[in-house]
This record gives C-alpha cells, structure tokens and sequence, in this order.
C-alpha cells in the first residue's frame, strides 16, 4: 500500500532458527529466510524505520499510501484533525475530511477495470458438506453487488439508512455488505449464532429499515432455521414500535429448486437431504432475494461518500449489559484494512489467503471482506466447522485450494490438539507460509504446536491483538521482520503509539504492566458509539485524558514485547468473543426464581475461559438441575449460544460488580472507562466470597475466580 519494499537477500541460517539468551533459554525464532527473501518488510531494522515515520509523521506516512486509492474529490483541509483528551472538549478523529471516495468502488470496481483482476477469482466458496463448493470472480462479483444495489434502491434505501444483515456465511453476505457500502448505507452485520432477542436489540438501536436473512443453514450437524428467529425479532420489534419495512430471504437450503446449479455467482445448492424447512411468510414484508435479483440491473453508479461518513455499525458487548453500536467510517477504515492485511499477512498477488472467521466480527468484516478484497486477493470463504464431518477439515481445504496465508483464532488451535497430530499430519499444508491467530492472546503450548504441527516449523506466526473499535491489528509481528517469542503480540503496527500506564495515568518505561493505552489516532479508530457519543468518551477516553484506553492490561518485557494479560474491566474473553458480564446476568434476573446474580471467568481448557455462574434465589425457590436448564436455556434466547455458562452454582449471598445494583437491577454506574473504581477492584472484592462457595478442584486452579 505505497511503502517502499526491500528485497534484499537474507543470510544463511536454519529455517526455524532458535535465539538463546544468554541464560540458555528459548527467548523466540527469527523469520526463515525464504520469507524474509520476499517480505514487503525484510528486516527488524526496516520495521523501526518504518513504524518511526508512521508514528512521528502520520499526515505523510498515510498520505502515500491514500495514493493507492481511488478519490472523485482529493481532501481540501488537514489531513488529520483530533482530540483525545476529554478535558479539552469533544472527542473526534477526522482523516481527509472532505475527501470523497466510495469503498465498494475501490475493492471492486478499481481492481476489475484498473487493475484488470477481472478474471480472478475473489471468493473460493466451501459449504458445510465438502463437495458443496464454489467460486466468484472480481468481475461476477461486481455484477452481483450491482444488482444487489439497485434492489435496495427499489426498496427506498438511500445514503445514511441502515440495513440489518443476518446471514450465514455464503457469498450473497458478502454481496449485501458491499451492495450497501455502495449505497453509502450503513449495514449493521448480526452474527447468525445470536438469538432473536439479539437481533432486535440491535435493529431498534440504530433504527435498521430493512433486513436481509436467509431461510435456513446447517452448522455442522445442527440445522439452524434462521428465518424463524428473524421473524421472531422482526415480531419483537413491532411490539415495542418499530416495523421494519422489509425483509430480503436468501434461498439457501432451498436453491436446489431455483434450478442455480450452473451459475457460478451464487452458493451452489445443498447435497445433504434435509427435512422440510417451515418457513413462514409474511406478505407486504418479506421479498425473496432471487427474485428480486432476476428484474435487477447489472450496472449502478456508486454514492460517492465523504472519508469521514460511516461506513457500518457492529455491535460489541459493553461492561454495563447493553451492547455499543461500534461506528466505524469509510476512507480511514479502508486505508487501514488494506494496509494490515497487506504487511501483517506479507501478502503478495498469487496468494490464496483464508480467515476462518465469521463475517459478524469484526475479524470478518476486515479479514475476509474489505482487506483482502482491497487487496485484490484470492479468499476462501467457509460455511462449516473445523469439525464437521471430520477433525481435519481444516487442513483439507488447505490442500484443496493451497492456501498460502492462515488465520484462525487460538480456540479453534486448541479445540484441534485435543485429537493429536495425525488430522493434520495426514494433510500436506505444505503451501501454508504464514500462519496467524486472533481473537485472545494464544498460550504457548497452542502456539508451539500451531507452529510445530501445522506449520512444520517453516510459518511464521503473527499473534495478532486488535479490538473491534480499533478497525484492524494494533500490536503484531511481520512475517519477514519480528523474532516471534510464544505468546506475545510483539510490536505496534505502523501509526500506532502504545503504552503502559499505572493507575495514576503515569506512563512506565521498560518492563512494565499495567493498563494498555494508545497515544495517538491511526485511521482505523472507531469515531463514536452510535446515538451515544457520550458514552464513547467515557467508555474510552474519561479514565486517561489524552489516551485511547483499550481495556487490557499488558506487560512490555526486557526486550520491548507486549503481552496483553487479559481484561481488567467487567469483560470475559470466551472463545476470543467479548462477553459483558453484566449481559449474562441481566439475563439471568430475569428468571422468575433469581432474585441476583453474577458471573466471572473460569479457565477453560479449550475456550480460554468459561462463564461460571452464581445465582440468589428467590425465597419459595429450590436450585436443581432443572432449573439449572432452564436459567442456560434463558441466555441462549437472549443473547446467543456462545453466551452459554459451563457453570451455574447456587450461592447465598453476592458481592457487587460495578454494573450490578440491588437485586433485578442492572442499572450501570459506570463503563470501563471510568475515573470512580480501580477496574481490578471488584475482583478483589468479590473473591473471598466466591472462593468459599467454589469445589475445592475449582478453588485450586489457576485463572480468574
């Protein structure tokens, strides 16, 4: 993305060399020389260079690299305007305001008629069954994104609406989040594992006027009929005063029946038999996407946008319960997610690159959809699990596809070690370069064997720490420049200004822990909380003026890594997806028979941490295993699978977190950003309590209790 590249031939060394400190111990590996032979970023030296010009010349640095991009109209003020410090007013951050530009003509327009990438493929498409496969080129996907478009402006959907997508992972999700950005519409991205009561949560937050779902889709074994719990949302959201419009239904299960077996730009039809789908229909709302799309044009004029205007929402737990409509805007976000996923990635055009995650995160909005297709990058796009139908799964569409670029989150790492070696080993893998992790800080036995066993001791890994509201990586190695050490996200990224402060706001030199901070804006940051920019000031920037505070505590070692050592406010980290504590037990009150309840983390073999669950009871009220299902049943539905405690414990008495008041009310006090309390105090409070009602096996183990 505009930097100079070196290519400067590496010296001789063993693949996977180990560096001894002087005490005899491991201290990391260096890049082997065949990637740093190519790397955009040959050397550790280049890095500091580079990161030094970033930081200390931003407007300059970010400037280059807009060259790259197409802009109808160049930026006529600063290039960089902000404030981080609330004691001085509003908190803001502008990048090329004025400028106009539109991200969905950039990743496909510019890269079909520009760049001549018409004919590559985009999209390798891999269902849940092996055999339902697919492919898309730039140029079948322009066409689809079009169309797409010009149905949403049939509906009325126009600059600055916003449509709500809740779709599993096939390539019509991908289709609706550009047809949007298109439209310079907002799409707000709803992880299809989430419950209905989710969904409308975040539909009536930022007033969504249009849905797109899908009938139905497995997930392994399990069939989930998407399409009823949409219309249950959609139900909930009339009750409280909000009809949404309109609602687009993929055919998915069903396209065998629209006869699509033969067009290579959609999902191909299902190969599993499966059992009648019922699907209720819901005349004067519901539309189905095929057919809109047959009277749909193939060619429609982008919105050309101001860089400052948003480009989506997605919705990320907060400390207090209620979930942030993270606002993410258009030129900044684009400069960043191009830029990351190009050097973090050491991409180079004859790639195929793979994130196996989720386009409702955050890590798929950036690292399957807008990076690499900014990049003109060849993706696999995975509807299944890495389980399903059998444990190498994985490493057999790595094989299929020769996947050169992995990035997967540490869960799924450690998920996989439980069946041994040979799942993998059976594979070859042997066009897997540079291998990634995202989502938690990986421990080192994970990344020993990721790197041992998956790559052969031939891939570098970077172990990538980000957040939603940052956009894209704040702290990660380089594939051909960083000497990995197990477990440490290493150094910043370019224009990114780390640091560690102690409780009184001081910063600390050398090694050092304490609360992880940035000093200074990149382009990718989240510009506000949508409707609430209160609450983005208080939440980031209240408890350190003058710094962006991420929430993490971390360690700076001897050599100048980071090591983020976990949440330090009412947060969970499970299976690399933020859980608000607050959330979980705001939904266990609302159970007839709780009368309080809290929640905390627990180490979990496979996820990293767990919920384990203590709750009051109401007088009249008996604590059994029944009720025990009926209280994990109740988080499902209002929040989602992945929110299901491991444990619920009954307990007499509860200490208060700063988001629990008295009995059933969860009315918050203050966010994570909040000068009031020390963020390490309510463990501290809540500790002896809890310790006496927990099993002895649970009050011997290490983690957070």
């Amino acid at each position: 993305m505009g930097l100079p590249e070196e290519r400067r031939k590496s010296g001789s060394g063993s693949r996977a060399r180990e560096e001894t400190g002087a005490e005899g111990r491991v201290r990391g590996w260096s890049p082997p020389p065949e990637v740093r032979r190519s790397a955009h970023v040959p050397s550790l030296q280049r890095y500091r260079e580079l990161h030094r010009r970033s930081v200390e010349e931003p407007r300059e640095f970010w400037g280059n690299i807009a060259k790259e991009f197409y802009w109808k109209t160049a930026c006529p003020g600063p290039f960089l305007q902000y404030n981080f410090d609330v004691t001085k007013g509003k908190i803001f951050t502008e990048w090329m305001k004025g400028a106009t530009t539109n991200i969905c003509y950039n990743v496909l327009d510019r890269n079909v008629h520009e760049k001549k990438l018409g004919d590559k493929v985009a999209f390798y498409w891999e269902g849940n069954e092996p055999g339902e496969t697919t492919k898309i080129t730039y140029r079948e996907l322009l066409v689809q994104v079009c169309q797409f478009s010009n149905v949403l402006r049939k509906q009325g959907i126009q600059k600055g609406d916003r449509v709500a997508i809740y779709m599993p992972m096939i390539l019509e999700l991908v289709v609706a989040m550009l047809a949007c950005a298109r439209l310079g519409a907002l799409h707000s991205i709803v992880f299809a594992g989430f419950s209905a009561e989710s969904l409308c949560e975040r539909i009536l937050d930022s007033s969504c006027c249009l849905l797109i779902t899908t009938d139905a889709f497995y997930r392994g074994e399990k069939l989930v009929n998407l399409k009823e719990l949409a219309d249950e949302s959609l139900e909930k959201c009339r009750e409280k005063g909000f009809p949404v419009r309109c609602c687009i239904v993929v055919k998915h299960l069903g396209r065998a029946e629209l006869g699509m077996n033969d067009s290579p730009s959609q999902s191909p039809p299902v190969k599993r038999p499966c059992p009648d789908v019922q699907i209720c229909w819901n005349e004067g709302v519901d539309l189905w996407w095929h057919e809109l799309m047959q009277q749909a044009g193939d060619e429609c004029e982008p919105e050309w946008c101001d860089a400052e205007d948003p480009l989506f929402i997605l919705y990320t737990s907060g400390s207090t319960g209620k979930p942030k409509g993270v606002v993410h805007t258009i030129g900044g976000y684009m400069l960043y997610v191009a830029t990351t996923f190009k050097y973090v990635f050491d991409f180079h055009p004859e790639d195929v690159f793979w994130c196996t995650a989720d386009i409702g995160w955050i890590t798929g909005h950036s690292y399957v959809t807008y990076g690499p297709l900014a990049n003109g990058a060849t993706s696999v796009l995975f509807e299944g699990i890495p389980t399903y139908p059998d444990e190498g799964r994985l490493w057999s569409i790595v094989d299929k596809y020769k996947v050169t670029k992995f990035y997967t989150a540490p869960t799924a790492i450690r998920m996989l070690m439980k069946f041994g070696d040979d799942p993998v080993t059976k594979h070859s893998r042997a066009s897997l370069q540079v291998l990634g992790t995202v989502g938690e800080p990986i421990n080192p036995e994970a990344w020993l064997w990721y790197h041992r066993v998956v790559g052969s001791q031939r891939c570098p890994i970077v172990d990538t720490f980000w957040q939603t509201e940052t956009g894209g990586h704040m702290l990660t190695p380089l594939p051909g420049a960083t000497p990995m050490k197990p477990g440490s996200a290493s150094f910043p990224f370019f224009g990114v200004a780390p640091a560690i402060l102690n409780e009184s706001g001081e910063e600390l030199e050398g090694e050092a822990e304490g609360y992880l901070v940035f000093k200074q804006p990149w382009p990718g940051i989240m510009r506000t909380v949508y409707g609430n920019h209160t609450r983005f000031e208080t939440t980031y920037f209240k408890k350190f003026p003058g710094y962006y505070v991420t929430g993490d505590g971390c360690r700076r070692d001897q050599d100048g890594y980071y090591w983020i050592t976990g949440r330090i406010d009412d947060m969970l980290n499970v299976s690399g997806h933020l859980l608000s504590t607050a959330e979980v037990e705001s939904a266990l009150v609302e159970h007839e028979a709780v009368a309080e309840a809290a929640v905390v983390g627990h180490p979990h073999p496979v996820k990293g941490e767990c919920l384990y669950c203590f709750v009051t009871l109401c007088d009249g009220h008996t604590f059994s295993p029944t009720l025990t299902e009926e209280l994990k049943k109740q988080i499902r539905e209002k929040i989602g699978p992945i929110a299901t405690p491991d444990y619920i414990q009954n307990a007499p008495g509860l200490p208060k977190t700063r988001s629990v008041a008295p009995p059933h009310c969860r009315k918050s006090t203050s966010e994570p950003g909040s000068p009031q309390t020390s963020p390490f105090l309510p463990l501290l409070q809540r500790l002896p309590t809890w310790l006496n009602t927990l099993p002895a096996c649970l009050r011997e183990s290490r983690g957070q209790i």
